[in-house]
């Protein structure tokens, strides 16, 4: 993965290379050799994640809450996937990220939103049930 990052415009570029660890097949969401749709979203995930850090004190991290993601097109292995996330609407602590995934030759690979919201990293942790 090679990065590249706005963070005054709340923009962050992410570049990938599909590994058969990646694929449908490996991830248990198809059948196919192909770069798996759960794969997709982790890495827009973490662009949105990069595209947000600029506006987080050490203290505070991002959550997802809403995904919205269409997978257009598939990628062989070997194939190199940029996913680009955007700030397109804040709302105190909310956070929304226009994202999406093109194959080096421009192929339009994957489009979608999605949510975060900023969150206290101690306050959230102390809320979760323990096991």
């Amino acid at each position: 993965m090679t990065t590249s990052d706005d963070e005054s415009a709340g923009h962050a570029e992410l570049t990938f290379t599909v590994t058969t660890s990646d694929t449908a097949q490996a991830l248990g969401s198809g059948d196919l050799p192909v770069l798996g749709t759960p794969r997709l979203l982790a890495w827009c995930e973490a662009a949105t994640c990069a595209a947000a850090q600029h506006r987080l004190s050490s203290s505070r991290t991002t959550v997802g809450t809403r995904v919205s993601l269409e997978h257009r097109a598939a990628s062989a292995v070997g194939s190199v996937v940029q996913v680009t996330a955007d700030l397109v609407h804040t709302d105190g602590r909310l956070l929304r990220f226009s994202v999406a995934a093109s194959s080096a030759d421009g192929r339009l690979v994957a489009t979608g939103e999605i949510t975060r919201v900023v969150v206290d990293v101690d306050r959230f942790l102390a809320r979760l049930p323990t096991a």
